[in-house]
């Protein structure tokens, strides 16, 4: 049995409950595989005066020890400046901020292998804590690290690359991710195990798909990348032909309301439906009663809401090139597009609505690759195989 210490700044919390909800299924599988596990979860540090915004105010009434279904979770607090400033001291500043909890729990707790996720900022107070208590440690990469982090500044770079460095394995959750790696000496620690999702919690969930309209879906954060202004002039393409079709917005975000002004520039207002941020159980019931779910992002590590939608035997729409590039053969489970393509959506979508039989075959080989490889179980089986790998 192992015990692992688990370090996320992205992880449920009274603030946020899906915040970081991936991580913790992890946690519960990797529990029913044997594991014992405690988890930290850093949060920034919000002087009781600053308390003025619900956000700030949130993030101060975070209690300092939560359990989550059974897991035992510490919020510590850390210094983090806003906007992205001194990224590239983060991890310091967190190792700070964390290793006084951490110290008190190894006492009782030691710890056989610490799990970072990402690798600036936790990784590098793993790194920092690995060295301390002699043990090793892992660093998975969600995305944020290739993506933006090692782009910021050279100081940046050089302490993702650090991380990685030291580590005693990185998982990457998609190739996509693995390939933005060129050095040898990484590459050769770097093991690609997808996100997944427990399929018994949509066992309950009632799916009826709508016969009257064609009904196509997003569910997302409302950000640039995420393709959904792509999705809207597709729409207003389409409806000329296909004046019944509903196109349903699941999230929010700093984009909405450019968003709405191009579909009321569009005039497309009947067709387009913006939804809000839903909780997860709603966003599900909407995924089992769509035609097609569409996501045309351009800019994603693996993404977990793809192979959700999937999992309802929806034909999925997703991007070449991006990290669900692992799951979805073209044609076969799902259907992929070229990034920014506009007339490539359309045809997609027309091909799924004129091809109900096909769509139908396509949506259920979805299912069946997701059942059979993409669940939480199997990602925490393909875990704890690397755990016993560096302890053995």
């Amino acid at each position: 049995m192992r015990n692992i210490l688990v370090i996320s700044h992205m992880y449920p919390s009274s603030a946020n409950g899906v915040l970081g909800i991936f991580v913790h299924k992890q946690v519960q599988k990797l529990i029913k595989e044997g594991c014992k596990v405690k988890v930290i979860c850093p949060v920034p540090y919000v002087p009781s005066f600053l308390g003025i915004s619900k956000k700030l105010k949130s993030y101060i009434e975070i209690p300092k020890t939560a359990i989550i279904d059974g897991v035992e979770v510490f919020y510590p607090r850390y210094i983090e400046f806003p906007r992205g400033f001194f990224l590239e001291h983060s991890g310091f500043f967190m190792y700070l901020g964390i290793k006084k909890v951490i110290s008190k729990i190894h006492k009782n707790f030691k710890f056989d292998i610490i799990h970072a996720h990402t690798a600036i900022p936790v990784g590098f107070s793993a790194m920092l804590l690995s060295n301390k208590y002699k043990c090793p440690f892992v660093v998975t990469i969600h995305g944020q690290d290739f993506q933006y982090t090692i782009n910021k500044n050279d100081k940046c770079r050089k302490n993702v690359y650090r991380v990685l460095e030291k580590s005693n394995s990185v998982i990457t959750v998609s190739t996509k991710l693995k390939n933005v790696i060129k050095e040898n000496k990484i590459r050769e620690k770097i093991v690609v195990i997808n996100n997944g999702i427990n399929p018994e919690e949509y066992e309950d969930i009632e799916l009826t798909k709508s016969e009257k309209d064609y009904v196509i879906l997003s569910v997302s954060s409302l950000i640039k990348t995420k393709g959904i202004d792509l999705n809207i002039i597709a729409v207003s393409i389409l409806v000329k032909k296909y004046p019944n079709i509903k196109y349903y917005i699941v999230g929010d975000g700093e984009e909405a309301k450019r968003l709405k002004k191009l579909v009321n520039d569009l005039e497309i207002t009947e067709n387009v439906i913006f939804l809000g941020r839903l909780p997860h159980s709603e966003a599900i019931k909407f995924m089992g009663k769509c035609n097609i779910f569409s996501l045309p992002s351009w800019q994603e590590g693996f993404g977990i809401v793809y192979i959700e939608a999937m999992n309802n035997g929806v034909p999925v729409i997703g991007v070449k090139g991006q990290g669900i590039e692992d799951v979805i053969i073209d044609k076969e489970n799902g259907f992929l597009v070229e990034p920014h393509n506009i007339e490539d959506l359309v045809r997609t979508i027309e091909y799924i609505l004129n091809n109900k039989e096909d769509a139908r075959r396509v949506g259920e080989e979805g299912r069946k690759t997701v059942l059979s490889e993409y669940t939480w179980r199997r990602n925490a089986q393909k875990t704890v195989d690397i755990y016993n790998s560096i302890i053995e």
